[in-house]
């Protein structure tokens, strides 16, 4: 009997893992008016899905990482950290 081994990427999102990908895909598409379903919003949320499932489980850090994957400084005064 041969063992399978299973990444995190074979594991579907439960409910809560589908809400969280859901609020930050929304926030960005809002904040940088993006349309839903389009090529952009298919990557954001796909960026967003990969990252949940290695580990980032707070909204607010997953949109930032999110952000910052897709290259945007978000940063509101205009400072760069």
């Amino acid at each position: 009997m041969s063992r399978k081994h299973f990444s995190r990427r074979d594991v579907p999102l439960d409910s809560d893992g589908l809400h969280k990908c859901h609020v930050v895909l929304d926030a960005i598409c809002e904040e940088f008016k993006i349309e839903p379903g389009s090529e952009e919003a298919d990557r954001i949320a796909a960026i967003t899905i990969e990252l949940y499932q290695q580990g980032v489980r707070d909204v607010g850090h997953l949109k930032h990482i999110v952000d910052a994957a897709r290259g945007l400084d978000l940063d509101r005064d205009g400072t760069k950290a």
